[in-house]
């Protein structure tokens, strides 16, 4: 390693992504986590939990993080250790530059210098948080965009422990126009896990397995009445219903989607809810209805598998109804309208003109199609509302980091050892600005 190496750390609740500066893509994406499976008496920590051949079935988790905030740092500090490693840097020639949640505590600002500064030795810091660097990384890929002329958006983080709608200008995220859901992956995957041990098995110790089913079979709902309808029918009509096999512990360590193509059959659906073809429902068809209740039966006897139906989009439709739940909260639609009318009227129509989504709960399939049909009733109608999806939802943050971290000015942006031996954690920390 040359001695002028940036390391980027995006060190999110859910994932942290790592690697060296000036790189497209992090070195490495593990979950921000140790986890103690039942067959093991050592718990396995970031990228030895992406094995293939681990089998996390009950696994008891160990998270650094809480609602979204650092409150282990001795565990934070050992993962990091992990990965340090595993990126084969040496801190004392590195400077880092280290992303952190927007609001973050004194506390845990300080605790995280004494990691970064004491524990590792690193030359520099810059921390940085997530919306500016995506809205600098969205601005550098598109120099005509309206983003890039105005050099304003406005950033929608759905991340692992709660969303941000985070107006940004000139790469500064204007605070007092910040609106925040505590709503996030980890709620929608325990959503998930009750649904699933209320109708089929008792899933909720599985974190690992209901995160997978989440990712590979839940999405978003363009027509919640018409879907619910189309749901409650029973077997072949039922166009969502679709089968997750659950590790065996023997021949699979993974769950797995049993008909990969049944899972998809929902995007084929035509407005009026059939499948294209479908008018023909003879015999055959319902004698296959028929023989569903038994193979039912066998799946509920050997508890090896389980069948979804409208949990697949009930899960994501908590973004946009929170209340339904009972939580407290606003939908993200008007989160977002609550965020632009914090700002200056003239920076309305530029923040709903640049909407980027970013962070991993953005990936269900019709995300960004049932954000603006919420969204467009509640602009006003001289509004021109657009909204962009990075490119990877999951890596915009390190790659805006990544960006800044090999800019010619990045040294000077940062806060050296020296420095924060002689000052202290806070009046360093004012350079950040935020």
């Amino acid at each position: 390693m040359s001695s002028n190496t940036v390391v980027v750390l995006d060190n999110g609740a859910g994932l942290i992504k790592a690697g060296i500066a000036g790189e497209r893509d992090p070195t490495s994406i593990v979950p921000n986590c140790t986890a103690r499976p039942l067959s093991s008496k050592k718990p396995l920590i970031a990228d030895q939990l992406l094995s293939p051949t681990v089998d996390l079935t009950s696994a008891v988790i160990r998270r650094p993080f809480d609602r979204g905030y650092l409150i282990n740092p001795d565990l934070q500090s050992s993962i990091w250790s992990h990965i340090f490693n595993t990126l084969r840097i040496t801190p004392s020639t590195s400077s880092l530059l280290l992303t952190e949640p927007l609001f973050n505590l004194a506390s845990i600002s300080r605790a995280t210098d004494e990691i970064v500064f004491e524990e590792f030795n690193f030359k520099s810091l810059f921390v940085s948080d997530s919306p500016s660097l995506v809205h600098l990384y969205e601005a550098s890929k598109r120099p005509y965009d309206v983003v890039s002329k105005t050099q304003c958006s406005l950033v929608v983080d759905l991340g692992f422990s709660f969303c941000h709608a985070a107006p940004v200008f000139q790469n500064f995220v204007l605070n007092y126009g910040v609106k925040r859901m505590d709503l996030g992956g980890k709620a929608l995957t325990n959503y998930l896990k009750e649904l699933v041990s209320y109708r089929s098995v008792n899933v909720m110790d599985e974190t690992f397995l209901m995160d997978d089913v989440k990712e590979k079979l839940c999405f978003v709902s363009n027509d919640v009445a018409r879907d619910l309808q189309i749901a409650s029918r029973r077997g072949n009509d039922n166009h969502f219903r679709c089968t997750y096999v659950l590790p065996d512990g023997i021949t699979h360590t993974k769950g797995f989607i049993k008909d990969p193509l049944e899972a998809q059959r929902y995007l084929s659906l035509s407005e009026d809810g059939e499948l294209p073809h479908s008018e023909g429902t003879g015999e055959a068809d319902q004698t296959e209805v028929r023989s569903r209740p038994s193979e039912r039966n066998k799946i509920d006897l050997t508890k090896n598998e389980f069948s979804l139906s409208n949990e697949r989009f009930l899960v994501p439709e908590m973004i946009f109804r929170p209340a339904d739940l009972g939580m407290n909260q606003a939908g993200l639609a008007e989160c977002i309208v609550r965020a632009v009318n914090s700002c200056h009227p003239y920076l309305h129509p530029v923040l709903y003109e640049s909407i980027i989504l970013t962070g991993g709960s953005t990936l269900f399939p019709g995300f960004a199609k049932r954000l603006e049909t919420e969204l467009r009733p509640l602009v006003p109608d001289v509004f021109q509302v657009k909204i962009t999806t990075q490119e990877d939802p999951v890596l915009g943050v390190w790659r805006g980091g990544s960006l800044l971290a090999s800019s010619p000015d990045f040294d000077a942006m940062c806060v050296t050892k020296a420095e924060y031996e002689e000052h202290g954690s806070s009046r360093c920390r004012r350079r950040f600005f935020h």
